[in-house]
């Protein structure tokens, strides 16, 4: 298991294979991820512990939230802008499609630039 700390919180790396990857999120209260799409990856998170809130949609202007509660999940296809966002102190899975590299950033509160 790999164990990445980033500036909202940790990553833990369960599986990568050549098939999909799992990762176990740590996001603390007030934090969120980069506003970002993902040319080719698919991801479903599931929420185990908090609140978590979802944005997203086609276009960064017309963006729809969606609270996320302990085993509330959201799939988000390639392509879709997104950014989640801890309302509480939250702990949530994500299982996706392998491309780790895969991430467009268009807005972070962190200044990282797009990988």
């Amino acid at each position: 298991m790999q164990f990445i700390e980033k500036p909202w919180g940790s990553e833990e790396i369960i599986e990568i294979n050549g098939h999909y990857m799992v990762k176990k999120l740590t996001m603390s209260k007030g934090h969120r991820c980069s506003l970002q799409y993902h040319e080719q990856k698919k991801e479903t998170v599931y929420l185990l512990d908090g609140h978590l809130r979802i944005c997203f949609g086609d276009d960064k202007q017309n963006l729809q939230d969606k609270d996320m509660y302990p085993g509330d999940y959201f799939t988000i296809s390639p392509r879709t802008i997104h950014r989640m966002e801890a309302v509480e102190n939250s702990v949530y899975l994500e299982a996706s499609t392998p491309e780790t590299a895969d991430v467009v950033r268009i807005e972070d509160d962190y200044q990282r630039a797009s990988s």
